[in-house]
């Protein structure tokens, strides 16, 4: 596990690292950084296309048995090393095949917060245009597709959004990032329980309800239970190297399992919540069609405000509703941010502010790469994708799992379940760490291995997803 030397230096430099408050700084920034436009908009429309209260229970199973064991391992490897990913691995071993397993954590957030900044841009100008009263215009076909195209547009609002994200980050840890999740957070609860509250009494949207909570076996498929797993995977923020730089900021009093147990159910209160919001009213303004329900990611941006138009007080239900979203966009591209930040400050050493600059100038280039995909570069097709959509599936589909891999690996044959445990019960009981141990041995990287043949299958449309 590295040299002595090295060691001494990096828990040296773990005992001066910034940390967390406590822990419900901590829960609120990785809730934060979990709950994201991931929750918002794709777990309803996954929920609707693969079976309602089926993929519901599917996901909330592997949620607190996969989710739970890759959230614990990650953040305790984070804390132990005092270091965010690439640090952390090299702080465990000398054999090159396995610290790749850092590179991998430490590159994807670098490569996911340039384009999902653009998409937060979109989120900045919706809420905007809602706020001008603008609900019929944003309800009218073509319009999303003409305002990506616009790269002018698509280009400002893309920097209007990564500048914010920014200037929390120049903030540092507890003024920057954990203050400003402690203030979102619970403003996205409210904003999001009004939304599901308003949506779920409309008339006819108790058949949405139905659908999304009473599983029905005829629902239930193979592809159920592998959206499902992607679908947790990516709304955990597990494999972005988040959860081990968050874990590095965690004081030893922390209470690693605790704090696991209330991610999960943040995280899924919020997705449950975000379905009660799209699926009920689609249902009783749209009929509950298949077509709308299936949406995809345009269910957001092109159905939903249809939706919103039609019950009449568009303008202010839209304003709630992406700001909700914006809060949620928000937090998590902090997350992201931040993890990229605290890997060029471990490498290259330097300020925050020398950093932060570097990082923000990263997301710029990547960004407007993703912002013009869709207008003057719209020529430009990667495997018959978007510049956006590239990077996406890049990320999400092939990174994310084989770096998951990794930690597993690391766990299980370099660091060892038992000094994973010591760390563990300096502050928790532990009292899931048989399933821990099993689940990181043998389901995880079986599971891993599925999503990762199955994304790479539907790309080349073998399989659809």
């Amino acid at each position: 596990m590295g040299n002595s030397s090295e060691n001494q230096k990096t828990e040296k430099q773990g005992k001066e690292r910034v940390t967390f408050s406590g822990n419900i700084g901590y829960v609120l920034a990785v809730a934060g950084s979990a709950v994201g436009l991931g929750n918002i908009w794709r777990f309803p429309y996954l929920a609707a296309k693969y079976g309602g209260g089926m993929f519901l229970l599917v996901y909330l199973i592997l949620m607190l048995t996969f989710g739970y064991a890759l959230i614990v391992a990650e953040t305790s490897l984070g804390r132990m090393s005092g270091k965010s990913p690439l640090g952390a691995f090299r702080r465990f071993t000398r054999k090159k095949s396995i610290r790749v397993g850092g590179w991998f954590n430490a590159i994807i957030p670098m490569l996911i917060v340039p384009y999902y900044c653009v998409i937060g841009g979109w989120v900045t100008k919706y809420l905007f245009e809602y706020l001008r009263g603008s609900s019929s215009a944003l309800a009218k076909e073509g319009y999303f597709n003409g305002f990506v195209s616009n790269s002018v547009s698509a280009e400002f609002w893309f920097l209007v959004f990564a500048v914010a994200v920014f200037v929390v980050i120049l903030a540092g840890v507890e003024n920057g990032v954990e203050k400003v999740s402690k203030i979102m957070m619970p403003i996205l609860i409210v904003l999001a329980v009004i939304i599901a509250v308003y949506s779920v009494t409309r008339p006819g949207a108790i058949e949405g309800v139905k659908y999304l909570l009473i599983p029905n076996m005829d629902n239930f498929s193979i592809m159920t239970v592998v959206a499902a797993m992607g679908q947790m995977f990516y709304s955990l923020s597990i494999a972005m190297g988040i959860l081990y730089t968050y874990g590095s900021y965690l004081k030893k009093d922390i209470d690693v399992e605790k704090s696991t147990s209330q991610l999960e159910l943040f995280d899924t209160a919020i997705a449950l919540l975000a379905g009660l919001m799209i699926i009920p009213a689609v249902f009783a303004f749209s009929g509950g069609t298949p077509e709308n329900l299936q949406a995809g990611p345009s269910l957001m941006f092109i159905t939903i405000p249809k939706v919103f138009d039609s019950m009449g007080a568009g303008n202010i239900v839209g304003f709630i509703f992406f700001l909700m979203v914006l809060f949620a966009a928000l937090t998590s591209a902090i997350s992201l941010m931040e993890t990229g930040v605290s890997t060029l400050m471990d490498e290259l050493g330097g300020s925050r502010w020398k950093n932060s600059i570097l990082m923000f100038l990263i997301m710029v280039v990547l960004g407007s790469a993703s912002a013009l995909g869709f207008g003057v570069w719209d020529f430009v097709k990667i495997f018959g994708m978007s510049i956006l959509d590239f990077f996406d599936f890049l990320t999400n589909s092939i990174m994310m799992p084989i770096a998951a891999l990794f930690t597993c690996i690391l766990v299980v044959y370099v660091v060892g379940f038992k000094n994973i445990a010591k760390e563990v019960k300096q502050s928790s009981a532990f009292r899931r760490q048989k399933l821990f141990e099993i689940m990181i041995k043998y389901i995880v990287p079986v599971c891993l291995l599925i999503i990762l043949i199955s994304s790479v299958a539907n790309v080349l449309g073998w399989i659809e997803l």
